[in-house]
C-alpha cells in the first residue's frame, strides 16, 4: 500500500453482499472526493466485516452486533497500519449503526487520527471521553435524516445493552459537529454534497477546512 491516507468506511444496518453495490458506490464517492487536488493519495477501504443488523429489528437497538464486530475492526486497522507507509493517516468513517461499531472499537484504535460519525443513532457511550480514544471524534446529521427521531437512551440489562446512548451531535456528547447540509439517512455520500465534502476534508486531515454544524 502506497497511500499516505487511509479511510475505512464502516457501514450500518441492512448492508450485506446483496446490497454491497450501494455500499461500494458510497466508498467510490468518498475516494473521488478525497483525491481531488494535490497531496498524498487517499485509499478508501469499504469494510463489510460484520453481520449488520436489520433496520427493522430488535438487534439494531442493542450494541450486541457492534460488540461482536469491534475486535474485527480493530484487527483490520492494525493490519492497515502495518501495511501503510510510515506516517500515514488513518481515519474511520462510520455510517448509521456503523458508528456503534466504531464506538465499541475506539478504545483499541490508537493508530486512528479521526473518527467521523454520520447518521448515528448513538455509539453506546455517554460522551466522547467514554470512548477512550485519542482520535478526534466528529459527528454530523443531515437535515432530512430520520435518525433524529430515534430516542437517545441506554439501559444495561443482564444479557444486552438496550439503546445506544447520547446523541452524537448533542453538546453533551462532545464531538466536533460538522455540516451535513440537508442529507437524508442515505445521502451523506452524495457527490457534490456538503456532507461528502467535509468527510473528504476529514480523511485528508484538512480539519481547519471542515465547515462546522
Amino acid at each position: 500500500m502506497h497511500a499516505g491516507r487511509v479511510a475505512v468506511l464502516v457501514p450500518g444496518s441492512d448492508t450485506s453482499l446483496d446490497t454491497y453495490p450501494r455500499f461500494h458506490r458510497a466508498a467510490e464517492a468518498l475516494y473521488e472526493a478525497a483525491n481531488r487536488g494535490p497531496g498524498p493519495r487517499t485509499a478508501v477501504v469499504a469494510w463489510l466485516g460484520y453481520r449488520t443488523p436489520g433496520t427493522v429489528s430488535t438487534t439494531v437497538a442493542t450494541t450486541t452486533r457492534a460488540d461482536e464486530a469491534a475486535p474485527q475492526l480493530q484487527a483490520l486497522v492494525g493490519k492497515l497500519h502495518a501495511l501503510a507507509p510510515a506516517g500515514a493517516r488513518l481515519s474511520l468513517v462510520c455510517h448509521s449503526y456503523g458508528s456503534v461499531v466504531c464506538g465499541r472499537a475506539a478504545r483499541g484504535l490508537d493508530d486512528v487520527a479521526d473518527i467521523a460519525l454520520v447518521g448515528s443513532p448513538g455509539t453506546g457511550a455517554d460522551d466522547v471521553a467514554a470512548l477512550g480514544t485519542r482520535a478526534r471524534v466528529w459527528a454530523a446529521r443531515g437535515g432530512d435524516d430520520w435518525v433524529a427521531d430515534v430516542p437517545h437512551v441506554r439501559v444495561d440489562l443482564l444479557l444486552a445493552t438496550v439503546g445506544l446512548g447520547t446523541d452524537p451531535v448533542s453538546r453533551a456528547f462532545g464531538a466536533r459537529v460538522f455540516d451535513a447540509g440537508p442529507a437524508d439517512h442515505s445521502g451523506y455520500f452524495t457527490p457534490g454534497s456538503a456532507a461528502l465534502a467535509n468527510l473528504a476534508r476529514i480523511t485528508r486531515g484538512e480539519t481547519s477546512e471542515v465547515t462546522r454544524g
